[in-house]
């Protein structure tokens, strides 16, 4: 009994050492992107323009915020927006795999090399005053080093709960027979590293496990690179899972990542042996001293164990960058194949869900109110469209196409109804967490945005059931009334155009003069239309009831032009913050 306590309890004890290393590297993560966020979306806006510019493009941003998952949100947000090609963002993802080879570097050389973690509490105790700053700058760069300081620590109670080989020989006992299985081995532990890297959640806390255990003489160097190659297979599969809720383009950017990378392990397998021996010669020019030898006296591992960790973080990065170097002129091929494994459902299933926010990877607020923001872009456009609907049903009467879009139109009011409901949710979760004032004005603007496009649908969809029930009635319009209507719609037309321009300028340097301008013209067209409209039924040109359908279109286009200058203002609002 007191044998199994003592087992839970050391299992437990490595269970929270990894936990206390994954909330360093978070916190480290989630600061960086606070501090550096928005430049970091600018240059991946800007340089993604070819396949060699993404690559060095992804290999920036991920080094400098340590999250190859923020790389993969902001990549696939500009992917969904038009912004850049599938192919263009393969070549980011191969840069974003090379950027988390930084990750091993800075554990293998500070955590092995030069061991921080009697600097730590020092450190927390420098940056703890940062950490209550009122400015945000200030703040974050606080709780990166707090998360730099707190990662070491948790490394270090690592390398310490793993039992070291050389002071504890049964622990080898059940690895064992996982060890001498030869090229079978290798697999097996390609295996391991893949399901630890899905059940942690993190690469990069599953390299430490490895370079620690590596370290330790648990395991040796040849199936400690094993584990490598599995953690860049379940890498993709953690970014698999989670683009199951996410739509076609972000399905296909994870697919690419996984071609990517378990096509790197299979040519790898192939080789492996002869690589691990190229590394092996590039070792034993240091130290004479063979890394792959499984034999070594207490002595020689003694001068050879910490070149273990510095061996795989070569291995880690010599792989990626070489697997990038060969596909990298084959993106287009990877491009054609993700998009034949996940086909366009069609417009009607891609048009009606949500693209950005329910990807479930982002991790801080200024990357959840990006997504927000082109979900928002996404919804002008829907509302756009479901208001072009409108004009159709002027012209055709009792046919297929008829029927098809009066459903449309319904259905588009349906949606707008749970956009509202899940983009005010999803901000509303977002607000609950620490937020700049800066943060706060701005998804109080766009909760006032989202919800004027809402009373935007409700709008057309009564302007809708007003054209059915004119059809239904067999009212025929006058040729002036079809000219007054139609010289409104394109006064609303260019309203919405405006609204969208506005919105994708990333409200920013925004100005809605020309917005107020067409409102103006939207108002003076209501007017002039409804002292028409009481002249024309003082001389009978036509009945009364046709007027009353009449009067209800021009009214309703006039409240739908009120609505989308709230948006705008909001907008304004926005870029004010």
């Amino acid at each position: 009994m007191a044998d199994f306590l003592a087992t839970i309890g050391k299992v437990l004890t490595l269970i929270g050492t990894l936990g206390l290393f994954l909330y360093g590297m978070k916190l480290m993560s989630e600061s960086l992107q606070k501090v550096a966020g928005n430049k970091m979306r600018q240059i991946l806006a800007a340089m993604t323009s070819s396949r060699i510019k993404g690559v060095f493009t992804g290999l920036l941003v991920t080094t400098t915020i340590q999250s190859s998952s923020a790389t993969t949100v902001m990549i696939v947000s500009f992917v969904n927006a038009g912004l850049i090609s599938l192919i263009a963002s393969i070549g980011v993802i191969m840069g974003a795999n090379i950027g988390t080879t930084v990750t091993a570097w800075i554990i293998a050389l500070l955590g092995f090399k030069v061991s921080l973690s009697f600097l730590s509490l020092p450190l927390i105790g420098l940056s703890f005053p940062l950490f209550f700053s009122k400015n945000s700058v200030r703040k974050s760069w606080g709780e990166f080093i707090i998360g730099f300081a707190i990662l070491f620590i948790g490394l270090q109670f690592l390398k310490e709960s793993v039992p070291d080989i050389n002071n504890n020989p049964d622990a080898l006992n059940f690895l064992s027979s996982f060890t001498d299985l030869g090229f079978g081995s290798v697999l097996i532990f390609i295996l391991v590293g893949t399901l630890l890297t899905i059940v942690i959640q993190s690469s990069s806390a599953t390299m430490a496990l490895t370079l620690v255990m590596c370290y330790n003489g648990l395991i040796p160097f040849e199936l400690a690179a094993a584990m490598v190659l599995g953690e860049n297979i379940g890498t993709t599969v953690t970014a698999n899972i989670a683009a199951v809720v996410a739509n076609v383009s972000a399905k296909r950017a994870a697919r690419a990542h996984f071609i990517f990378n378990i096509f790197g392990v299979l040519w790898m397998v192939a080789v492996f042996h002869y690589f691990l021996m190229g590394i092996d010669l590039l070792m034993q020019q240091y130290h004479g001293i063979s890394i792959l030898n499984t034999h070594l006296s207490k002595a020689d591992y003694e001068i050879i164990k910490n070149e273990y960790p510095v061996a795989l973080a070569v291995f880690h990065t010599s792989f990626n960058i070489i697997n990038t170097l060969i596909l990298i002129g084959f993106a287009p091929l990877i491009a054609k194949v993700a998009t034949k494994m996940v086909p366009d459902a069609g417009e009607d299933d891609e048009e009606f869900r949500l693209k950005f926010i329910n990807t479930g990877l982002f991790s801080t607020s200024e990357i959840a109110i990006i997504q927000a923001r082109n979900e928002i872009s996404t919804f002008g456009r829907r509302i756009e469209k479901m208001y072009s609907l409108t004009q159709i049903l002027m012209t055709e009467y009792k046919t297929k196409k008829y029927y098809k879009i009066l459903t449309k139109v319904e259905k588009y009011e349906q949606i707008t109804d749970n956009l509202e409901l899940e983009i005010a949710g999803f901000l509303t979760r977002v607000s609950e967490g620490e937020l700049s004032h800066d943060s706060s004005k701005k998804i109080r603007a766009m909760l006032k945005i989202i919800d004027d496009m809402e009373s935007v649908g409700d709008a057309i969809y009564q302007l809708s059931k007003v054209i059915d029930n004119a059809q239904q009635s067999k009212l025929k319009f006058t040729e002036n009334q079809k000219k007054a209507l139609k010289e409104m719609f394109e006064l609303v037309k260019m309203a919405f155009k405006e609204m969208n321009l506005n919105i994708e300028k990333e409200y920013h340097t925004v100005s809605i003069k020309n917005a107020y301008s067409i409102e103006n013209k939207i108002n003076e067209k209501r007017n002039q239309l409804r002292q028409q409209h009481v002249e024309d039924l003082k001389e009978k040109r036509y009945k009364h009831k046709t007027g009353t359908f009449y009067s209800d279109m021009f009214s309703i286009d006039e409240r739908i032009g009120d609505y989308i200058i709230n948006v705008s203002e909001a907008i304004q609002e926005y870029q004010d913050g």
